[in-house]
């Protein structure tokens, strides 16, 4: 695990630890001698400025040195012990992995309130998503003053006599609904455009970016959505600087400030984004307009992936959109319209692309379903892997695709996407793929191994699902190639 953070700024991060409670959880520095005092050690290491309370499982301070700071997390329970290393990599990379969490545009769009977002994180809490590594809780349109609304309690001047943006009636104390997300270890993203007005109609950040990025910071925001919206109308300059330049705009202007604010690039895929969405200070970038729940929408956006895997890497991700599982509200709330089989393709192809994976349901009203998609830590660990490579597609059919994912263990990710409607066989050709010796395969979904495999793996895939599976080396094993994504 892997936690990226600039020198100096705040560190949030609640360690994800699943299994019976009680249990103890204690984190010391690496290989140290830590028998008697874990948290005296884990001072030590880091200068003193960081904590652990293992009652909220949240690791809090700062580090000022640059550097990689290796920690080992002990858990036990009645059922045994376990331990894992985590690692701060203080320096000026951050989101190292891509963001996991909740948005709460698909749920409740425009009537998003304060008590919405406090609701979400209680439910992180009480279906425990957080401890499968969900921390990021994003508000999105619909936090300030549109003065011409049909709905009262967005009127009021969008700013101060200062230029200050002001929050609407809705979320009083933007700062303590902050302060409440951090008290449980959880990660808050708000919502802006670079246009005069939001998609919503509401006030964007258009020459105040330096303003909104200092109230973002004032707050203790730490992920902003920057959606293009109005820009068009005010947009100057020809081709790609038209692109980039709000977002440059944006994106030195978070940077400026002393902590860390992930910077999620909302503008579609156009302008070939992947391109330069880091040069801007993107840590995602949108490669597709919005994403529904339906079939063709999902299988649209995987389409688009296809050309953008080589853009992914530890500090900026492509963004294929929210998730379309659970219920959502679309002028009324209902279950996804997405068929089981067509949610696990749904995530598998997420995970395997590297994707931030942000859920837009209520999450007060999580199905059994929905939560065992959610809660699978093999899909999980695909998604979030720290060597960062996306997959590729590397067979290319019309009515099949098999991806392929190098993962840092040696590992191969590898999903194998049925397009039809009817149940198929798909053969995957290790050794055209560059794949020698013997490799365990694992089946992430339903956790289970398949045995060993050499040369060729056959197995059959439900219509619109994906078989997402986990190529484990054994004996011999080897890749012929240097990257299994490219064939050579």
């Amino acid at each position: 695990v892997v936690y990226g953070v600039r020198p100096g700024h705040p560190i949030i991060y609640r360690v994800p630890v699943t299994g019976l409670r009680p249990m103890k959880i204690s984190i010391a520095a690496k290989n140290a001698k830590c028998a008697k005092n874990r948290s005296e050690c884990l001072c030590v290491l880091c200068g003193r400025k960081i904590t652990f309370n293992p009652a909220t499982q949240v690791l809090t301070g700062s580090i000022d040195e640059p550097g990689n700071y290796p920690l080992t997390i002990f858990a036990e329970n009645a059922k045994g012990k376990a331990e894992k290393t985590l690692t701060i990599k203080v320096g000026e990379k951050i989101s190292l992995t891509p963001a996991m969490g909740w948005n709460s545009w698909n749920c409740f769009s425009w009537n998003v309130t304060a008590a919405d977002v406090r609701k979400a994180a209680d439910a992180f809490e009480k279906t425990g998503l957080a401890d499968h590594g969900w921390s990021y809780i994003n508000i999105d349109d619909f936090w300030q003053n549109k003065p011409k609304s049909w709905m009262k309690d967005l009127h009021g001047p969008v700013r101060d006599g200062n230029g200050k943006i002001n929050t609407n009636k809705r979320f009083p104390d933007m700062k303590g609904l902050v302060d409440y997300l951090h008290s449980k270890g959880f990660k808050a993203g708000i919502y802006s455009s670079p246009g005069p007005k939001t998609c919503g109609g509401c006030e964007g950040s258009w020459q105040h970016e330096a303003q909104d990025a200092e109230a973002y910071a004032e707050w203790g925001f730490d992920y902003l959505k920057h959606d293009w919206c109005s820009y068009g109308d005010v947009a100057t300059g020809e081709g790609i600087e038209r692109a980039m330049r709000p977002y440059r705009i944006m994106g030195e202007a978070l940077k400026a400030q002393n902590r860390d604010i992930v910077f999620s690039l909302c503008q579609y895929g156009k302008d070939n984004v992947g391109c330069w969405g880091m040069k801007v200070g993107g840590h995602s970038w949108r490669t597709t307009g919005d994403v529904f729940d339906r079939w063709s929408s999902i299988v649209n956006a995987i389409k688009v992936l296809k050309t953008q895997w080589r853009y992914a890497e530890p500090g900026g991700w492509n963004d294929p959109d929210m998730l379309c599982v659970g219920p959502m509200c679309w002028n009324e709330f209902k279950g996804s319209r997405l068929a089981p089989n067509e949610q696990y393709t749904h995530i598998s192809l997420w995970a395997l692309a590297a994707a931030p994976l942000m859920i837009g349901c209520d999450m007060t009203k999580l199905d059994d379903f929905t939560l065992s998609l959610l809660r699978n830590d093999e899909v999980i660990a695909i998604d979030q892997d720290p060597l960062g490579k996306a997959a590729a597609c590397i067979v290319d059919k019309r009515s099949y695709d098999i991806w392929a994912r190098p993962l840092a263990d040696g590992s191969i990710a590898v999903g194998l996407l049925n397009y039809g409607m009817e149940e198929r066989e798909i053969v995957f050709d290790m050794h055209a793929a560059g794949m020698e010796g013997e490799w365990k395969v694992r089946d992430c979904w339903r956790q289970i191994d398949e045995g060993m495999v050499t040369k060729v793996y056959r197995t059959r895939v439900y219509g619109h699902a994906t078989h997402l599976v986990r190529f484990i080396p054994g004996n011999n094993a080897k890749l012929r190639f240097r990257d299994i994504r490219e064939g050579r």
